[in-house]
Formats: structure tokens, sequence, C-alpha cells
């Protein structure tokens, strides 16, 4: 196995784990919960996602372009992840907590490749934009706009 690299994000949000899971099931609502700004629109996608489902989005990181994604890990309520051609994974984990749900958000770029997501300095930038992710979810959940 190679080098395991990680980038992760952790937030209580003030809702129970199945709501906050039925939100990132739907894929029409990745582009409002998205921090980065890169996540434009869903270009094909069934109206909620499972084991095995592909779904393709609109994306724009200086350029536009479609990243179409496989759904890796779905456990209903727990966790559900996917990954796009370059087989970086994109990941949420839920945990109920006292006062909601802890969610933590994971960007696993361990392929031999993902190298070069160091090399340009996004890791950081992928932490800064997956905590405003879970900012943006927290809101949703609670009912504000984002």
């Amino acid at each position: 196995m190679g080098h395991r690299r990680v980038v992760t994000a952790t937030r209580v949000v003030s809702a129970a784990p199945e709501r906050v899971f039925d939100l990132l099931a739907d894929p029409c609502q990745h582009p409002l919960l998205d921090g980065s700004g890169t996540v434009l629109a869903v270009r094909s996608a069934p109206p909620r996602l499972f084991l095995g489902a592909t779904f393709a989005m609109g994306m724009r990181m200086g350029l536009p372009y479609v990243t179409r994604n496989r759904v890796v890990v779905f456990e209903e309520g727990r966790a559900i992840a996917w990954h796009h051609p370059a087989r970086f994974v994109w990941r949420y984990d839920l945990e109920p907590v006292e006062d909601g749900t802890r969610v933590t958000e994971s960007f696993d770029y361990s392929a031999p490749w993902g190298v070069v997501i160091e090399w340009l300095g996004w890791p950081e930038r992928n932490r800064r934009a997956m905590a405003a992710t879970l900012e943006r979810l927290a809101r949703l959940v609670a009912g504000e706009a984002v």
C-alpha cells in the first residue's frame, strides 16, 4: 500500500444523522453544500445516491469541466463516499452526538498520482473548503440560507 494522504474537517451540526445523510445522498444539494465554489450543477444523477450509483457534476476550477463520480460507500445514516476517475475519494462519516451529528468530511488522495495534489499545495485549500462545506451543511440543516 502506498503513502496515505488524507485531509479531514469535522463539525457538529444540529440535526439527526438521517437528516444530514439525506442531504448528502441528494446530488442536487451538492452545489449548495460545496464550500469550495467549484461544484456548479448536477449534469446527470439519480434522485438519491446508492452504492454503485454514478453521477456527473458540472465543475469549475479555472475552466469549466464535468466530473463523473461513483458511490463507493453507502451506509444509511452513517457514511457515504464517492470517487472520480482519478480515484480520489470524498467521504462523509456521521456520528450521533448529544447536540446532533458529528460530521467528518475527508478527502483521500492516496492514489500514487496524489503527490501532484501536494505539489500544487491543495491539501490546505481543500481543508479550508471542507470547513466551509460543513458550515454550509450546518446552516442548511438548520433551515438557514447559504
